[in-house]
């Protein structure tokens, strides 16, 4: 048995099987990879929005989706804290914790820090003749920091360095893999981010766009290096456009497409060899994320099913008051995530609140189960502390 987290893969790419088949329309090839948690949506602003988050403006929140932001963040210190329980349609215990801060060195620098803790709830182990083994609590998290530079008055770049830290077994031994460990290992994430004035149908429009590639880093192993799995390095490229149509009324548009940049499983035959696509066991981590863009087993159209797109609108009132909402698309192919998010956001002095809501297209599978993505709510709590400067708070008396 391969130690992964498998129930939560399954869970996570909408409980599709992987099957192999001549029909390329009834073809399913789900990219599976270690630690998927690092790239759930941890934001409930993001979660309105068809979780995406990589040209739109900055906000704490930003270090998921592009840390390059922070360099054009407007207060000079944000912390916010996201919660989601997880998958809650299929299992209640599962959850996501998020904390995510900024501080603004000068006016072309920021650094910042966040640490993502996903909790799998209680896991009940047994052994190969059904008795029990004993039970767990998997849990994983990961720690960030970045640093951004704004390199002229439009463009910024970041670079952040993330250690993980994956324990999904507890130590545990068994008959067909020994004894198991906690899977660890160091990425990194490179991003960019440009914005400016555009005129556009003879209207003056806020336009952005951002890039961010994701975990780039080590594979994991719960055994030995043989059985190392690519974690979820992602290739995630947007762009956003926003309009101020009076004093109190602003709206913006985004659009995204994400890509994991790890490699694509190919056919193979009874015995295991390849019959199509390309080797994917074994490959190095550069090599991987290279070979990702052409190693399909059915070549461009298969290639272009794993690439996620996703679009999300907001409306702030009064920059106090807003309502958003997104949808996100990925191929049945590929996992079957398909739903529209909703969300509302409240802005008081420093304090920020923001809520979101998932709708799966169908809140059944096709075998008349629970979408496991049924019923997703985020909350988030936002601190700006640089605006306690042009907003006082008052004082009794």
């Amino acid at each position: 048995m391969r130690i992964k987290s498998l129930i939560i893969v399954a869970c996570f790419f909408s409980s599709n099987i992987f099957a192999q088949t001549e029909d390329f329309n009834n073809y399913l090839n789900t990219i599976t990879t270690s630690a998927p948690f690092l790239i759930i949506s941890p934001d409930a602003r993001a979660g309105g929005m068809g979780d995406i988050g990589v040209a739109t403006s900055p906000d704490p929140m930003s270090m998921h989706w592009n840390p390059a932001k922070y360099a054009f963040v407007d207060d000079e210190f944000g912390v916010s804290v996201c919660y989601t329980p997880w998958l809650k349609a299929l299992i209640p215990d599962i959850n996501l914790s998020y904390l995510s801060g900024y501080t603004k060195i000068s006016d072309r620098e920021a650094v910042a820090l966040s640490l993502r803790y996903f909790s799998l709830g209680v896991i009940n182990f047994t052994n190969s003749s059904g008795e029990d083994n004993g039970s767990f609590n998997p849990n994983e998290f990961a720690i960030t920091s970045s640093y951004s530079l704004k390199l002229s008055n439009n463009f910024s770049t970041s670079i952040a360095l993330r250690y993980v830290y994956s324990n999904l077994t507890g130590r545990i031994y068994t008959e067909e893999t020994g004894q198991t460990k906690p899977g660890t290992t160091v990425a990194g994430d490179i991003s960019a981010f440009y914005t400016n004035e555009v005129r556009l149908f003879g209207n003056q429009l806020d336009w952005s766009t951002g890039l961010n590639i994701s975990n780039i880093g080590n594979k994991i192993t719960y055994t030995n290096e043989d059985e190392a799995d690519f974690i979820p390095t992602n290739l995630r490229l947007g762009t956003a456009f926003s309009s101020e149509i009076d004093d109190f009324n602003k709206v913006s548009f985004s659009i995204e497409l994400n890509k994991l940049l790890v490699p694509t499983p190919p056919l193979r035959d009874q015995e295991g060899n390849v019959i199509l696509g390309e080797e994917n066991e074994g490959v190095p981590v550069v090599s991987g994320i290279f070979q990702s863009f052409s190693d399909a087993p059915y070549g461009f159209k298969e290639e272009w099913r794993e690439i996620i797109w996703a679009g999300g609108l907001e409306y702030w009132y009064a920059d106090q008051f807003a309502v958003r909402s997104g949808y996100f698309f990925e191929h049945k192919s590929k996992g079957d995530r398909k739903f529209f998010t909703l969300g509302a956001g409240l802005r008081y002095n420093v304090f920020g609140l923001d809520f979101s809501y998932l709708i799966p297209m169908r809140n059944r599978d096709q075998a008349g189960t629970t979408n496991p993505l049924a019923n997703t709510i985020r909350f988030a709590l936002t601190f700006d502390f640089g605006a306690l400067k042009n907003n006082p708070i008052p004082s009794e008396g």
